[in-house]
């Protein structure tokens, strides 16, 4: 890897959300951040950029596999053909990094730290006015992760306009027993306004492979007003949703 080709890959980390980089040779360069806790070795190829996950959330790889099919190889590796393509990895794998459990609840218990140092001691003291704070800032994270592990787009149609998505909950927010459920980016989808308010009202949910519900209560003219159509399904379903979304359709199923 030349001098130009090594400041190259330094400064496409430090734009796509890899701002550290730990080592640089002539073979090799490390990259990390102080955002997350992936950690990557770039190698340059004569046909590209190979790149090796060295750390990072249990479920990095898989998911990059699933927006990159046609790149991965070895176990942990990527094959990656331009200076585009691996902008874009280093790009998905940052935005996945903080948003894949556990990191969205570590991020969250720092800024409710932060939230709360800043009042005083003794408002802090008073448990609603924490359950407030923690509840106020544990949404905000979980549409932040919602946000970046659908990359910015709803989980169905694709919408890309952020004012109309909302992330929305499959095991509701009360009924979670502790925050690392609250702020799991399976527990839930990034849908578009309207999705969301049946999804939250179990008048619609998702079979196993992502096929869209709909309740036998919205009539057909209603569901044409509302842009359910048919075939209409999640871009993808991991197994990791499997269970929240069991959950939502018994509630469904109740409600159907």
């Amino acid at each position: 890897m030349n001098p130009l080709r090594r400041a190259l890959v330094e400064k496409l980390g430090h734009d796509n959300g890899f701002e550290h980089v730990l080592s640089s040779d002539l073979h090799h360069v490390a990259l990390a951040s102080a955002r997350h806790p992936a950690k990557v070795t770039i190698t340059a190829l004569e046909d590209g950029f190979g790149v090796v996950i060295q750390s990072g959330p249990t479920m990095l790889m898989q998911e990059l596999v699933r927006t990159f099919p046609n790149s991965s190889g070895a176990v942990q590796g990527f094959l990656l053909p331009t200076e585009a393509t691996l902008a874009k990895w280093l790009r998905r794998a940052a935005a996945l990094s903080q948003a894949l459990p556990n990191q969205a609840v570590t991020a969250f218990e720092q800024q409710v730290q932060v939230a709360l140092s800043a009042m005083p001691a003794v408002t802090v003291q008073n448990t609603e006015v924490q359950r407030m704070v923690r509840q106020r800032i544990g949404q905000q994270a979980f549409r932040q992760a919602m946000l970046d592990y659908w990359g910015g787009a709803c989980a169905v149609t694709g919408l890309t306009l952020s004012q109309a998505l909302r992330a929305s909950h499959a095991k509701p927010w009360a009924e979670c027993v502790s925050d690392a459920e609250r702020l799991d980016v399976y527990n839930g989808f990034l849908l578009s306004a309207n999705l969301d308010v049946l999804f939250d009202s179990f008048l619609i949910s998702f079979a196993e492979d992502g096929e869209l519900l709909v309740s036998d209560g919205i009539t057909s003219s209603d569901q044409q007003k509302m842009g359910l159509v048919a075939d209409m399904r999640l871009r993808w379903v991991s197994v990791e949703h499997r269970p929240y979304l069991r959950l939502h359709r018994q509630r469904f199923s109740r409600m159907a």
